[in-house]
């Protein structure tokens, strides 16, 4: 059993425990804290051996979460992630045994070499944190968090995300490879045993689900919200974009800035907190013209350009 903690503290403490096994990615931590808080999708693009798969399961071991692994294949089945009903024959009746989507932190390794049949098996879980399977509807256990990892540089036998798959993701990130002194800092930690053996909770999902609630209850004056849906507007504007972000976009954005907030220990959110995750958040939901890309000019830029040129709510 863990101790009590208040709603608002839920966030920072769960980052600690995460620093004691990611040394150097305090600022992504953050990020990706903050967004698991406010029941958003994580993407990472990076490079193997960067600690992904040590971050998800110190997200589900710091609150006692179930953790789940889908190693993503060519040769994997929908079936293989959703699960699958096979015939008992002592009943004489079909039973359905669960997939691995049925976990509160699932981390999707190298989402990208799956079909995209396969990849649309995460849609419906990602958007409504439930599945189909043989017409009937099974909700996923909440809080539910998806990361999904893909390698930026191996493309030989892999499927891009499609937008409406994208568009799941409320953030995207690299975690990157940490200075020196950090990755020397990893040796005296991994030479005696895993940091992931060392780590205790700080909560369980009942504190995570609270501090949720209290994300909820942060203000943003309607200034910042109008702010939020001018600067989604303005990527479907921008005459680099074929596809701007959706509406969608806006509620992550929403729900990202009142969720570092809380993290923050602030009781609003600040349009420096807004200008501080567009990128993230908006980036990668844009569909470039040819033209731009050519040219060399990245999502990032698009929101980053528009950010200058909006005026800042005061």
């Amino acid at each position: 059993m863990t101790a009590a903690i208040p709603p608002s503290r839920v966030p920072l403490a769960i980052a600690e425990r995460l620093a004691t096994v990611l040394h150097g990615q305090d600022a992504n931590i953050r990020l990706i804290v903050a967004a698991w808080v406010a029941g958003l999708h994580v993407l990472l693009d990076d490079y193997p051996g960067t600690g992904k798969t040590t971050l998800a399961k110190a997200l589900a071991r710091s609150v006692e979460a179930r953790f789940s692994r889908i190693q993503f294949t060519p040769d994997l089945l929908p079936s293989d992630i959703v699960g699958v009903s096979i015939f008992d024959a002592p009943s004489q009746s079909f039973r359905y045994h669960e997939g691995p989507v049925f976990a509160h932190v699932l981390l999707a390794d190298e989402i990208n070499r799956a079909s995209p049949r396969t990849q649309s098996a995460l849609l419906e879980a990602m958007a409504e944190a439930q599945v189909t399977v043989d017409g009937q509807q099974r909700s996923l256990p909440q809080p539910y968090f998806v990361i999904a990892t893909q390698n930026p540089v191996e493309q030989a036998g892999t499927y891009p995300l499609p937008e409406a798959q994208m568009d799941r993701f409320g953030i995207r990130l690299a975690l990157g490879y940490v200075d020196a002194e950090a990755e020397e800092k990893l040796l005296d930690y991994s030479a005696a045993r895993h940091p992931l053996d060392q780590l205790t909770p700080c909560a369980d999902v009942g504190d995570l689900l609270a501090a949720r609630n209290a994300a909820a209850a942060i203000a943003v004056a309607p200034a910042l919200r109008r702010y939020i849906v001018d600067l989604a507007q303005a990527t479907r504007q921008h005459p680099a974009a074929q596809m701007g972000a959706s509406p969608r976009a806006s509620i992550a954005l929403h729900q990202l800035a009142r969720s570092l907030a809380l993290f923050d220990g602030a009781s609003f959110v600040s349009p420096d907190l807004i200008q501080e995750i567009a990128p993230h958040v908006l980036a990668h939901r844009l569909a470039l013209d040819p033209q731009a890309r050519y040219a060399g000019t990245t999502g990032a830029d698009v929101v980053r350009e528009i950010l200058l040129r909006l005026p800042v709510p005061l």
